[in-house]
């Protein structure tokens, strides 16, 4: 029997609101409670931890216990890396790529998990084999971007898209207006270094709620 994805859980729902997905690296976890209040202020109350720092593992710990933001783990490429993460408090997995086990890992734990896919071969292999209807697409630039999404959306009307990578300020309403985009996400929501830039994270406030104001 094949293993299938939880597509109705709320999650899914949930982000088709939102339509924000911040892509965070960690690299300084005194940052992280100032990051927390301007996405809880701005109304994005979501967050992608990165794996790619060390310290992602602690971030998502630390953050979850807070429990003010839906904690997730991206740039998930093994099996540890997921486990080390749910374990951790995340309650959702990115992957930027098709890893078997960590989808299968996902599913186990009513996990929603967003498998990397950019092709025709990998969307239906994501539906045949784990009835996944909501992929990640990147990088989005390099991939054609909103054209081919809208594209591959004529053969697979029943998938939604999170594309992150090449998206930014002056570009990132025409990806959350589309019908086939479940959410955008990437760096240009909020930063570390965006929250360092003047000491108090009032510039990343300013810019993530401009960005809110735009939608």
């Amino acid at each position: 029997m094949k293993m299938r994805v939880n597509m109705s859980h709320e999650f899914y729902g949930k982000m088709n609101q939102i339509k924000l997905l911040p892509l965070y690296t960690a690299k300084d976890l005194d940052v992280l409670p100032i990051a927390e209040k301007i996405l809880v202020d701005n109304g994005v109350p979501v967050i992608e931890v990165a794996y790619r720092s060390e310290l992602a593992t602690e971030a998502i710990r630390i953050l979850a216990k807070s429990g003010k933001l839906m904690v997730g783990a991206g740039t998930v490429r093994t099996l540890e890396q997921a486990r080390e993460a749910v374990e951790a408090g995340a309650t959702f997995v990115v992957s930027p790529c098709i890893v078997p086990e960590v989808i299968e890992f996902c599913i186990e734990k009513d996990i929603p998990v967003f498998p990397g896919a950019v092709t025709p071969s990998e969307i239906q292999s994501l539906i045949t084999n784990y009835g996944i209807h909501v992929v990640k697409f990147f990088p989005a630039d390099v991939y054609g971007g909103l054209k081919a999404m809208k594209a591959l959306s004529g053969p697979f009307p029943d998938i939604k898209f999170v594309p992150t990578g090449g998206i930014n300020k002056d570009n990132f309403l025409d990806y959350t207006t589309a019908e086939m985009i479940s959410c955008a996400g990437g760096s240009f929501i909020l930063t570390e270094e965006g929250i360092k830039k003047d000491g108090t994270g009032e510039w990343a406030n300013q810019n993530l709620a401009e960005l809110v104001a735009k939608m």
